[in-house]
């Protein structure tokens, strides 16, 4: 018999990124992504994009250096929040319940196997739009930015992690995600994994982190929706002295169109030209790449190929400590 899987988490629903330079990342993300300011404390701002309905999708913080901070999850309702909560702290890595953040409810914040800060929760603050930015849409949540090549929603975020099969697991057994796609090695262990726990084919991608260090970030990425706004954002940045990495391409694991850059704080924001392939069919099974087929297939189509910092960047910056892997699988 076929063991029913449940969904207890909803979407990715915002991040934190450290940045040390708070007003220059501001400036990214509001007048080159389009992106609304919606509050603002003496070491914080909160972002949101146009099509985003809850308060913030995005906290900038001011710190020493660049970098996650919590990454928020919704639950499907209050007792799947409840249900995984349970889960969570027979496994040992609860850390406890909070008032929450600006716009969120009551949140439960746990520490994962490679070190990086989640919270769950159910209650949400939806934002609500200035007069002048209210649409005729009434199924929009705001009007479109005039500035700037506006982001539409956050999509996904990449993790670097030390041991991609153990996060991995995590993943699925105590939060309830579903494996998409993974990379593995000659002897079976996992290079790169990418799941969700929605139609998407990811919600969270994790990278085999060189430096062998715990809590680093691969990169955070948002929506456009179409590809052609990638081309039209590589050059607003290019002309204001934004670094881009690799792109605008279309990846072959996730088969998404894609763009690497690194805003003002030093953090890799990919920007996605469409959703990829979606996932209907209740008894998909995870597509498993080996690492030798990846060159030609799993890799991606792009004017130049990723550079070595592609496998080896992360946030905070580290120095490498073990032969990293091959850049073409580190990809969405």
């Amino acid at each position: 018999m076929t063991k029913e899987h449940f969904f207890d988490l909803a979407q990715l629903a915002y991040t934190e990124i450290l940045t040390p330079t708070l007003e220059e990342s501001l400036h990214f993300f509001t007048e080159y992504l389009g992106m609304f300011i919606v509050d603002r404390t003496e070491k914080s701002i909160y972002l949101k994009a146009y099509e985003e309905t809850y308060h913030h999708s995005l906290k900038l913080t001011e710190s020493t250096e660049p970098g996650v901070g919590a990454i928020g999850w919704r639950a499907v309702s209050p007792q799947g929040l409840q249900r995984r909560v349970k889960i969570i702290e027979e496994a040992g890595y609860g850390i406890g319940w909070t008032t929450g953040d600006q716009g969120y409810g009551e949140t439960y914040q746990f520490k994962t196997p490679s070190g990086h800060v989640m919270e769950l929760f159910w209650d949400v603050e939806y934002y609500k739009p200035l007069e002048t930015e209210k649409t005729s849409l009434l199924n929009r949540a705001q009007k479109r930015p005039n500035r700037g090549v506006p982001v539409r929603r956050l999509d996904h975020i990449n993790l670097m992690v030390n041991d991609v099969d153990k996060m991995s697991q995590f993943l699925t057994d105590v939060l309830g995600f579903k494996m998409r796609e993974y990379v593995r090695f000659e002897n079976g262990k996992m290079a790169s994994s990418w799941l969700s726990v929605s139609n998407l084919v990811h919600e969270i991608a994790l990278t085999l982190d060189p430096t062998a260090e715990t809590g680093r970030l691969h990169h955070v990425a948002y929506w456009y929706g179409y590809p052609q706004n990638l081309y039209d954002v590589a050059d607003l940045l290019k002309e204001n002295g934004i670094f881009m990495e690799g792109g605008p391409g279309k990846h072959g694991i996730s088969q998404a169109f894609c763009l690497y850059v690194y805003e003002p704080g030093g953090n890799r924001i990919e920007f996605f030209g469409d959703t990829g392939y979606l996932i209907f069919d209740p008894s998909f099974e995870p597509v498993v790449w080996d690492l030798k087929d990846i060159p030609g297939k799993g890799d991606i189509w792009i004017g130049a190929p990723l550079p070595p910092t592609f496998i080896t960047y992360g946030t905070p910056i580290r120095e490498v400590k073990q032969p990293p892997v091959p850049a073409p699988i580190m990809q969405s």
